[in-house]
């Protein structure tokens, strides 16, 4: 009997290690909310090749993907080539096919090295694949892991993607995949005239979609240029919803590595419009954020040229202020005390904000640095959030494919 108990507990293991998602964080309770712990396998769409395959049998197929593109650990581009499965062309976001271009850095066409498949780059100046780039494909999939933030950009080439597909008549299928800042809503709504790639659509900084769903309300809300709708298809997640928190198994990006910076993602990449470091360069890029001109004293690093971060501001130099990496993560929003707190501690107010803007289309208004600048609260400034949020929290019902918080 203890042997077979014995077996029981090892393959128990064996089985949630193969799970498509790693397991959750193990919370009890997330800013007082009871949580339901995940006991199932969560099944993402890339993994449901019963509903996949036959999308595609017979079709000449487009994918936009990058390194999270995974299925049992086997990139999907891998998993669709020993299917027979056509392949044309590979399409690259930001950070490249295969993950390790910097943020920022452009990425060039070229062929993969690996299968010899043309690789289109989507990031640079070409946002959106051409009529050429699409004239001998039917279906284009899309399968790239996002992280929940409207200025992290794999949205952006989604919408981009979802216009393409649009004005060429061809079949969109994104698969599914959880999303990690998917249990609330926060952050100020964007508007229009502060449109960019690191914020399309009017939704907030924190908008819990995950990005089949995000689809559906592009398509839902009429976003598209001149009202047109993509031919839409969702392969959605099994045993997913919006109360429970997860660990992503691969990095969706080379500069947020674990649980906590991917956390703390939505709350400090406002300081990549300031003088501030998100310490990238360093071994803890997003868990930590400081400025050669800060007051405080009490911690510090130092950024280097490294991968993914070969160039990072206030390279070589000493920056001070607030190591994150013991965070709580149980904090439910977005935590606008670090913005506050680096601000009153700058040595100079009039250089915190970089002049090229990058702050306001980042937060997707003028506001709330006019906000931060006028010393006005955390709670004083969400206050002003709320009737825009409420809006959106309505419109977002309508486009839900999973349980909501």
């Amino acid at each position: 009997m203890r042997i077979d108990l014995f077996a029981f507990v090892i393959l128990w293991f064996w089985f949630c290690a193969c799970s498509c998602q790693s397991s959750p964080v193990p919370l009890n309770t997330i800013a007082g909310k009871s949580v339901t712990l995940n006991n199932e396998k969560i099944v993402c769409g890339a993994e449901r090749m019963e509903v996949l395959l036959p999308l595609l049998k017979g079709k000449r197929v487009a994918l936009l993907v990058n390194q999270t593109s995974v299925v049992n650990q086997t990139h999907l581009v891998d998993t669709l080539l020993a299917q027979d499965i056509n392949i044309k062309r590979i399409f690259a976001p930001e950070h490249g096919f295969r993950g390790g271009a910097d943020a920022g850095e452009h990425v060039a066409d070229g062929t993969d090295k690996r299968t010899g498949i043309p690789v289109v780059s989507l990031y640079g100046s070409k946002k959106k694949p051409s009529v050429e780039d699409l004239k001998d494909v039917d279906v284009v999939l899309f399968d790239i892991q996002d992280v929940g933030a409207r200025f992290y950009t794999f949205i952006s080439s989604l919408q981009y993607l979802m216009e393409a597909c649009a004005e060429t008549d061809k079949l969109l299928v994104v698969l599914d995949r959880p999303n990690p800042n998917g249990w609330y809503v926060d952050g100020p709504v964007l508007k229009r005239e502060f449109q960019s790639f690191v914020g399309l659509a009017p939704i907030p900084v924190v908008h819990g979609l995950t990005v089949g769903e995000y689809a559906q309300m592009v398509n839902g809300e009429k976003w598209l240029p001149n009202g047109m709708r993509c031919n839409l298809t969702v392969v959605k997640c099994l045993n997913y919803d919006h109360t429970k928190r997860y660990s992503l198994p691969v990095k969706p990006s080379p500069n947020l590595p674990n649980d906590v910076a991917i956390y703390l993602y939505p709350s400090i990449c406002f300081f990549e419009g300031t003088d501030v470091s998100v310490a990238r360069g360093t071994d803890f890029p997003f868990q930590a954020i400081g400025s050669p001109n800060s007051l405080l004293k009490d911690f510090s690093f130092t950024p280097e040229s490294k991968p993914g971060a070969k160039s990072p501001p206030h390279l070589g130099k000493v920056c001070y202020g607030l190591d994150l990496r013991t965070t709580d993560m149980q904090k439910e929003g977005i935590q606008l005390s670090y913005l506050i707190k680096m601000l009153a501690n700058h040595k100079d107010k009039a250089t915190f904000f970089l002049a090229n803007n990058f702050f306001d289309k980042l937060a997707g208004n003028a506001e709330l640095r006019k906000q931060l600048l006028a010393d006005m609260s955390e709670e004083q400034i969400k206050a002003t959030w709320q009737k825009d949020l409420q809006a959106y929290k309505e419109m977002r019902k309508k486009h839900l494919l999973y349980p909501d918080f």
